[in-house]
């Protein structure tokens, strides 16, 4: 075992010469083995060890036990030890998460403070190989994303520095063997025992069999995490790379997406950069699943040209055309919006500004974004669309929906209930800035006391 653990620090750079590490111990052989592990190679690396235990306050006079028991352990062989009893029942009311949830917040906070306080560039936890094999399972059958299927990593950025996992090179049955090699003493919890948790279920059941059929399977699991970890990392930076042409716009509650340029990409890279950018909304506390991206993906390569995906905490993702825009369902409520417009003047509203200038005759130059209207029909009122709106294009005998248009002209949905509509004096709508003039905006023979409307559009954020 001893030549297995040193090999694998020494392939993932996990330990250098000086430093200060935090060891995570419950008191269990695990965590045990590793200390002594640690304090056997501390003089020869120059280390600075700090044993941390944390209380849950879960097992009442037991779980006081084994504070007591790793604080022993820790005085006999000259150890700095700390230690925190946190009432772990009211942590997990007070946030509405699962007791394992809760004990490991509060576990690696604590932890946390600890490598501040001692200055510590390591904390060492001791997960092994069998830790290993479990989690890849439990995240296979539970929908991980990409990344978790990778498993444990050996080392990843923590606090002031990292969290390494010396163990995951080794079998449960060869820590229980050192153990017994080195006569250490280590406190049991039995709810280890009971069925109650999933990751139990999985070690008394499945990896039993697994180990039947091929005993150092922990090491092809580990070599698996190590390969997939290495696949998910390149292909998470080409992701990167892509996602300045993919996005059109983005805020802390919303992103806007180039459905074509994003279809251009490979599927692979596809499924990273959606979760890249739901990492992004979630702000790294990922509620979502390999699920949501393939739903995600499916509606994005789907014929129709609108459709769209309710998502974990109100977030929602918009298919519209040739975008895609995924936001909060609190920031995706528009409010409806009136403005006069002055006869000389300018009003903004969410998807842009609308000038008024009065002029003396029709300019030679005008675009779709312009419209001459004259004096009689203002002052006119620039606001958000309502339901059943309706208007007369030019050229139209009859009327038509707002919407209609909205859809004939493919503007983007994200858009729609706050585009600008503009009424005359009377209340009649003359204008859907941008998009089409009505009937009753042409201009008379007279074409007295003419105003310049013009209609700015910005980038919606």
């Amino acid at each position: 075992m001893l030549q297995d653990v040193d090999q694998f620090i020494h392939k993932h750079h996990l330990i250098n010469r000086g430093d200060t590490i935090v060891v995570g111990v419950s008191g269990g052989p695990d965590s045990i083995a590793l200390l002594h592990y640690l304090g056997n190679v501390a003089l020869s690396f120059q280390l600075k060890l700090v044993a941390a235990h944390v209380d849950h306050g879960l097992r009442g006079k037991e779980s006081a036990e084994d504070l007591l028991f790793v604080k022993h352990y820790c005085h006999q062989e000259g150890i700095t030890f700390e230690a925190s009893t946190i009432d772990v029942n009211h942590y997990k009311e007070q946030h509405q998460i699962s007791t394992q949830v809760a004990a490991r917040e509060c576990r690696y906070h604590f932890f946390k403070e600890k490598m501040e306080k001692h200055q510590a560039n390591l904390l060492a936890l001791a997960h092994h190989g069998d830790d290993q094999v479990e989690t890849m399972l439990m995240r296979q059958v539970h929908g991980s994303i990409s990344s978790g299927l990778a498993g444990i990593p050996a080392r990843r950025p923590f606090s002031t520095g990292y969290l390494i996992r010396p163990f995951l090179c080794v079998s449960k049955e060869q820590i229980l063997r050192y153990c017994s090699d080195h006569m250490l003493d280590y406190r049991s919890d039995p709810s280890n025992d009971r069925d109650d948790y999933m990751r139990n279920r999985f070690r008394h059941h499945v990896l039993p069999f697994l180990k039947e059929e091929n005993p150092n399977v922990h090491k092809r699991y580990q070599l698996y995490s190590e390969r997939m970890q290495d696949d998910e990392g390149f292909l998470v930076e080409l992701a990167k790379q892509h996602l300045e042409k993919v996005i059109i716009d983005q805020n802390d509650k919303f992103v806007k997406m180039d459905n074509k340029a994003y279809q251009c990409l490979p599927i692979p890279l596809q499924r990273r950069v959606i979760h890249l950018i739901l990492n992004y909304l979630y702000r790294g506390n990922a509620p979502f699943s390999s699920i949501h991206i393939e739903d995600l993906r499916l509606m994005l390569d789907s014929e129709h040209p609108s459709a769209s995906l309710n998502l974990p905490l109100k977030l929602r993702a918009v298919k519209s055309y040739t975008t895609c825009y995924f936001s909060f369902e609190t920031f995706l409520q528009p409010e409806p919006y009136t403005y006069h417009l002055p006869l000389w003047g300018s009003v903004e509203t969410p998807t842009g500004t609308i000038t008024a200038v009065p002029v003396k005759d029709v300019p030679q130059s005008l675009t779709g974004n312009d419209l001459i209207v004259e004096g009689h029909l203002l002052p006119a009122v620039v606001r958000s669309r309502r339901p059943g709106d309706r208007i007369q294009p030019k050229g139209m005998i009859g009327t038509k929906k707002v919407k209609d248009i909205f859809i004939d002209r493919k503007i983007d949905r994200s858009e729609r209930d706050v585009w600008p509509i503009v009424e005359d004096v009377t209340g009649q709508i003359i204008w859907v800035a941008g998009v089409t003039r009505s009937e009753k905006a042409t201009l008379s023979a007279r074409k007295s006391q003419l105003v310049h409307l013009h209609y700015e559009k910005k980038t919606l954020t």
